[in-house]
């Protein structure tokens, strides 16, 4: 009996923002509690909406065409692979959700009972989730839209705005960034140009600071450091930061863009806003972003900063999302409005005949005329029936045991949003 590769789910809503669970839950299901994700709207009205889905039943992972049992197949022609497990209101449009990483469920000032998630707007806020170990769903509330109610109960625990400002409608928030090595530290970044640090086991500011001349749209801690971030923005600028010296900051990348042709250098320079910035979990010193209304990825060295190590250039419109992969190093996703995932492999592809990748993610130092080397080809590519929004990777999986005596290959998951649906490919 072959697998599936593709699982499928539609909401009721655009989605926006998504994330794969971290951890296998609380419950007993262990196949199918690794297989949750967080999900947020973003529409331009205060009813968007934070929901968490997950697998209805571990025979989804099993290619639908193979069943032997014609009522199981029976009107599997458009699934719905995934049910919601629990939903909340969440008023302002959401800019990212993200579950509690798996360092958190050791932590005391957290309910043992409990899972947390995290999003932000109009604030950062926190949310417990609990699922009840007892619930199941059944096998036919899978084929078409669910009409069981959730088994769990998503609730928000706390809302926390901007410390220096007294106006309880605060800039907004534009992403954030959970620290794995102490999860009880979050950094958010705002339009207002700060980004600031939390402590939300106190339910407090740990610091505040002005990162940008204008707003900063993402942030993220260094991977296995408590002290070190980085952060981009409108002006174009990549900038890291250490809340042990926090009087100034290092520019680890800083590019314009010259949008109008003219023999004078000055005219026409224009910043060009850098969006999302996405470290290699394997290599702190490895930097994946990309520019607005771009379709190239830069890759950057922290040792060696002014300027890119390498391009990936693949995509045919501007690029939406990007994010490693945790099982290699050396595996990049990125999706954008030419409809397209693109998986990129930066060790194992040929990027230059004469100076190849040396370490995973990692290519050496810039080379001495200046110019960037560049990837063209990825190693797996998906064609969505949209313009992709965000994605998101699973943990790296080992081996499943599902019916039938089959077994799955261990692997990674990429979850992809696109308008309202959301498909979860095996890589």
């Amino acid at each position: 009996m072959p697998l599936s590769t593709v699982l499928h789910y539609d909401a009721p809503w655009p989605v926006f923002t998504l994330d794969w669970c971290k951890t296998s839950g609380m419950g007993a299901q262990r196949i199918r509690s690794g297989f949750r994700l967080a999900l947020g709207s973003f529409t331009e009205d205060y009813r968007n909406r934070i929901s968490v889905i997950g697998l209805a039943d571990e025979r989804l992972l099993l290619d639908p065409s193979g069943f032997e049992d014609e009522n199981y197949g029976e009107g599997y022609t458009q699934p719905q692979d995934f049910v919601v497990l629990a939903e909340a209101m969440h008023g302002y449009p959401i800019t990212k959700v993200a579950w509690e990483p798996a360092s958190t469920l050791t932590q005391a000032w957290k309910a043992s009972s409990t899972e947390l998630l995290t999003s932000t707007g109009d604030a950062l806020r926190i949310w417990e989730y609990f699922a009840d170990p007892n619930s199941d769903v059944k096998p036919t509330s899978f084929v078409g839209r669910s009409t069981q109610p959730p088994t769990g109960r998503l609730t928000q625990k706390i809302a926390l705005s901007s410390s220096k400002n007294p106006n309880p409608t605060s800039a907004p928030l534009t992403s954030f960034s959970w620290n794995t090595i102490a999860p009880a530290l979050i950094v958010t970044s705002s339009i207002d140009t700060t980004c600031t640090v939390w402590d939300i086991s106190a339910s407090s500011a740990v610091t505040q600071l002005i990162a940008h001349d204008r707003e900063v749209f993402d942030v993220a801690w260094v991977p296995g450091s408590t002290d070190s971030f980085v952060s981009v923005g409108a002006d174009g600028s990549l900038r890291a930061f250490d809340l042990r010296s926090l009087e100034h900051s290092t520019i680890l990348y800083e590019a314009h863009a010259y949008r109008n042709q003219s023999s004078t250098p000055s005219a026409g320079r224009q910043s060009s806003p850098l969006l999302r910035i996405s470290f290699n979990p394997l290599d702190p010193n490895s930097i994946a972003t990309f520019h607005s209304d771009s379709p190239d990825i830069q890759i950057l060295d922290m040792r060696n900063p002014g300027r890119p190590v390498l391009e990936l250039k693949g995509h045919k419109a501007p690029v939406q999302a990007i994010g490693w992969g945790s099982a290699e190093g050396s595996v990049l996703a990125s999706a954008g409005d030419d409809n397209q995932l693109l998986i990129w492999d930066l060790v194992n592809s040929h990027i230059s005949p004469r100076q190849p990748v040396r370490s995973p993610g990692i290519s050496s130092s810039p080379r001495p005329d200046g110019s960037v080397r560049s990837l063209t080809d990825p190693i797996l590519s998906y064609s969505s029936n949209g313009e992709i929004n965000n994605l998101a990777w699973s943990p790296p999986m080992g081996a499943m045991s599902l019916p039938g005596g089959i077994t799955t290959a261990p692997g990674e998951w990429v979850a992809i949003a696109s308008g309202r649906t959301v498909k979860a490919l095996k890589v």
